[in-house]
């Protein structure tokens, strides 16, 4: 079981991701052939079961990571055939400006933005369940005495 706000933060974030494996898909889509088990795409509730990409996040606390705590990001082709590394760092590249540019409209004031943590792109920054409004409202700046 898990608490109502991982499961509202995590719905917002999937909602971009899944915007990004559409714009994927039509803008790759024709690289390789899918999977041959993989229905086509937009035949499925949720477009990492179909089509050619699968783009998800999975929440990590970051132990040995010097970026900490995030979501490691997963962009795959699902295909039998070979992506070459040219086209593969491009989709890279490509998802990882549209994550960047989404999370500030999917999950607002929280400063989050994709990183290279080693071999993995990670979102990172504020990952709090509250919201920022009511985070600064509940602990507003403290005046200095002078």
């Amino acid at each position: 079981m898990r608490h109502h706000r991982v499961e509202q933060w995590e719905a917002r974030l999937n909602a971009l991701l899944k915007r990004v494996d559409h714009a994927l898909e039509e803008r790759f889509g024709d690289l390789l052939t899918p999977h041959p088990a993989r229905p086509p795409h937009g035949t499925t509730a949720n477009p990492q079961y179909d089509g050619l990409f699968r783009v998800t996040a999975a929440f990590t606390a970051g132990f040995g990571s010097s970026l900490g705590k995030g979501y490691v990001l997963s962009i795959e082709p699902v295909s039998l055939e070979p992506l070459p590394k040219k086209a593969r760092a491009k989709i890279e590249a490509t998802a990882v400006q549209m994550i960047q540019e989404g999370l500030e409209e999917a999950l607002p004031g929280r400063g989050l933005r994709v990183e290279r943590d080693g071999t993995v792109w990670k979102i990172v920054g504020d990952l709090s369940l509250d919201n920022p409004q009511q985070r600064a409202a509940a602990h507003p700046p403290q005046k200095e005495n002078t």
